[in-house]
């Protein structure tokens, strides 16, 4: 049975985590956002992940708490895509909402299918 749920174990939250995101990761583009990701072998499989929707695009907190609901919800339903790859790997990912428009829901879910799928073909 697959769990859907995004417990906090899974966020990424610590800053020296983030702050080797950021210097040693490699990422990509893809509508309407930028993923970095930092991965490495490990014994176990772990994936945390960071959302975030900056204040530069979107002045008002409702429209970034929207977006950021929108990103978490649909990484919540399609995180099995990366978590049934069977490695085993310890890999952080950042996404980043990089337009200044408002995407429907679906339109982020594609975008978060083809992040994920770009993600397992790198390890």
């Amino acid at each position: 049975m697959t769990r859907f749920g995004l417990p906090y174990a899974e966020r990424l939250r610590s800053f020296g985590a983030v702050r080797r995101l950021f210097q040693s990761g490699h990422g990509g583009f893809i509508y309407p956002f930028r993923y970095i990701l930092f991965a490495e072998p490990d014994e176990q499989f772990s994936v945390r992940v960071l959302f975030s929707v900056p204040k530069r695009n979107h002045k008002r907190a409702n429209v970034r708490n929207l977006l950021r609901r929108r990103t978490k919800e649909a990484y919540r339903l399609n995180k099995e895509i990366i978590h049934g790859c069977g490695k085993n790997i310890s890999a952080d990912v950042a996404l980043i909402y990089s337009s200044k428009e408002i995407c429907d829901y679906k339109t982020i879910e594609n975008a978060i299918k083809r992040i994920l799928a770009a993600v397992v073909s790198d390890f």
